[in-house]
C-alpha cells in the first residue's frame, strides 16, 4: 500500500511541476484564459483518476499533454455540435519567465520584445490548430519531435512536415508585416 501511495505522490509532483507549461499549451489551443484554466483542470482531473497507471521513470509530461490534447479535441467536437457554448475570443497573456534572471533588458529591447510578441501571437493565431500545436510543443515547450508525435498521436514525419510548414508561414507573415510596417513609417 505504501508503494501505491509513493507512486501517487510522485505522479502528483509530476503534475504540479508541469502546470505552467500545461497552461501555456492550453492557451495556445483555446486562445482564452478562462477556457485554458478549465482545460488544465479537466486534464488534471482525468490524469489523477488514472494515476494508478503511472510508472515512475516514464514521460509523465508527454502523457499529460496527450491527455490535454484529447480533452481539447473532445470539447471542440462537442462545441461544433452545439453541446457547449463557445467564446474563445480573449488574447493570450503568458506568464513568461524572461525577467527571472539578474540581468534586466534594456528599454529598447523590452519595446522590441513587446512589439514582436504581439506580431508573433497574431501570426500564431492564424495558424490552424494542427500547425499551432506542433510549434507550441516543439518550439515553445521544448518537446522532441518524437514526444510531440506521441502527444499528438501522429507520425514523427508529420510533426516534422507541419513544423517546417508552420515555421515557413510564420516567417512569411512576420516578414511581410515587418516590411509593411517599414513602408508605412517611411517619410
Amino acid at each position: 500500500m505504501q508503494k501505491k501511495s509513493e507512486n501517487r505522490r510522485a505522479f502528483e509532483n509530476e503534475v504540479m511541476a508541469n502546470l505552467d507549461s500545461m497552461y501555456r499549451y492550453a492557451l495556445h489551443l483555446v486562445r482564452n484564459k478562462e477556457d485554458a484554466g478549465d482545460l488544465v483542470q479537466e486534464t488534471c482531473v482525468r490524469s489523477l483518476k488514472a494515476a494508478d497507471r503511472f510508472k515512475r521513470g516514464t514521460n509523465a509530461r508527454a502523457w499529460l499533454f496527450a491527455i490535454m490534447r484529447n480533452v481539447f479535441f473532445n470539447q471542440h467536437r462537442a462545441k461544433q455540435r452545439g453541446e457547449i457554448p463557445s467564446g474563445w475570443t480573449d488574447e493570450v497573456e503568458s506568464g513568461d519567465q524572461r525577467f527571472s534572471g539578474t540581468v534586466w533588458p534594456q528599454p529598447f529591447e523590452l519595446f522590441l520584445r513587446s512589439v514582436m510578441r504581439k506580431d508573433i501571437d497574431r501570426a500564431m493565431s492564424q495558424l490552424s490548430v494542427d500547425f499551432r500545436s506542433v510549434v507550441v510543443l516543439c518550439d515553445v515547450e521544448g518537446f522532441s519531435y518524437a514526444e510531440a508525435a506521441e502527444i499528438l498521436e501522429i507520425p514523427i514525419g508529420t510533426v516534422r512536415s507541419r513544423l517546417h510548414r508552420a515555421r515557413a508561414v510564420l516567417q512569411t507573415k512576420l516578414s511581410q508585416w515587418f516590411s509593411d510596417g517599414l513602408e508605412h513609417n517611411e517619410p
